[in-house]
């Protein structure tokens, strides 16, 4: 088996981890490998059944096309080895305590080894693997939480292909670009009442929740439509300025943040944005995301919101040239016709590159998400409630 290409822009990837022995039967189809490209990691799946013996080993980085593996498939389906459905390992793990015994844990060759080698209990390890299978980061990720004695000890991994990417990225976007970042706040009172009193009919109705991200979506690309150069990059010494949103939503992975990108959202519905963020999140979550999927976006929402965050200033995702950043909300007092009341509030930011937005354009398409987000009713529905919802 060749090293597959993940998209048009990769050459090499990093073999992250095998899920495999080798030796061990293989199915077609089957997850044998993840690899680590510098965008995204992905699963390797078997290409045919057979005994699969393995070239390249954990941690090695390969260029596109180069064979990894060799699966005899003259083998058929006997052999004694095959304990695993698609995904899942089941290994015989030996633990040491006050005296030796075994048990069975669905775990990685990678991860066994680990936990044979440190004596660690597998009871204490949270599995974050397809099915409860155990990988080598959760094992890592014990062994760093458990570490004793006088608080001062450290530990060594190596970057991932992804990491030492974004790495790369995130300091090319401070030193390449003129970003600047602008704030406001947003009354969400409207749209939690909208929520509260459409959000079951809606679920029921389309198997998905009403979540806030459709409203900003739907607020983001409307207001792009009026502030061209916030949905623009720059090529040369040339703007290039988009007549569609294809809108970058960052997700939360276990590899690390995500950002998969919804196609020409600015014609979608809320039922369609909705659904198409949680297909997205779903497959980046379970490793399934491709990178076609996360590819070209034109400008990117990000958030922090639901980690608590209260305000942040986000790193623009290039080339794009600004991105939105959502917080968390909590009622503040705020000061309305002379009287002083609660209101639920979250702090927007928009960071952006001063070198194609000024500041007039990047204060102006905020204020314009502040004003849909404040009436959705008449700016994102037409005063047509529960058609646009799909009720």
């Amino acid at each position: 088996m060749r090293v597959p290409s993940p998209g048009e822009s990769i050459s090499e990837v990093e073999i992250a981890e095998w899920l495999v022995e080798d030796g061990d039967y293989v199915e077609k189809d089957q997850s044998i490998a993840e690899i680590d490209s510098d965008k995204a990691t992905l699963e390797l799946p078997a290409e045919e059944s057979g005994i699969i013996k393995i070239i390249i080993g954990d941690g090695e980085t390969v260029a596109v096309g180069d064979v990894v593996c060799i699966i005899d498939t003259s083998v058929k389906g006997t052999s004694s080895k095959i304990k695993n459905t698609k995904s899942e390992i089941v290994e015989s793990v030996k633990i040491e305590k006050k005296k030796s015994k075994e048990i069975l844990v669905k775990a990685t060759p990678l991860a066994k080894e680990i936990i044979n080698q440190n004596d660690i209990e597998v009871d204490k390890i949270i599995a974050s693997g397809d099915d409860g299978r155990i990988t080598k980061s959760d094992v890592v990720d014990l062994m760093n939480s458990n570490s004793s004695g006088d608080g001062r000890e450290s530990s060594l991994s190596k970057m991932t292909s992804l990491r030492r990417k974004i790495a790369t990225r995130l300091v090319a976007v401070k030193n390449e670009t003129a970003m600047l970042t602008t704030f406001n706040e947003v009354d969400m009172t409207a749209i939690n009442l909208l929520r509260t009193k459409y959000k079951e009919k809606f679920k029921q109705k389309h198997s998905v929740g009403l979540g806030f991200m459709s409203f900003f979506s739907k607020a983001v690309t409307k207001a792009l439509e009026e502030f061209k150069d916030v949905n623009a990059m720059i090529s040369g010494d040339q703007i290039v300025h988009y007549n569609y949103v294809d809108l970058g939503i960052a997700v939360s992975a276990p590899k690390g943040l995500m950002v998969p990108v919804v196609r020409n959202a600015e014609v979608l519905t809320f039922r369609e944005i909705e659904s198409e963020i949680k297909r997205l999140a779903i497959k980046a979550r379970d490793g399934k995301i491709t990178i076609d999927e996360m590819l070209n976006g034109t400008f990117t929402i990000t958030n922090g919101g639901v980690f608590g965050s209260m305000l942040s200033t986000p790193i623009i995702n290039p080339p794009q040239s600004a991105i939105l950043g959502m917080h968390n909300i909590v009622e503040r007092p705020v000061a309305l016709n002379g009287e002083i009341i609660i209101r639920p509030i979250m702090y927007l930011a928009l960071s952006y590159d001063h070198r194609i937005i000024d500041g007039k354009s990047s204060v102006g398409f905020l204020c314009k998400v502040k004003e849909y987000l404040e009436d959705p009713t008449i700016h994102l529905m037409d005063n047509q409630v529960e058609k646009s919802l799909e009720l």
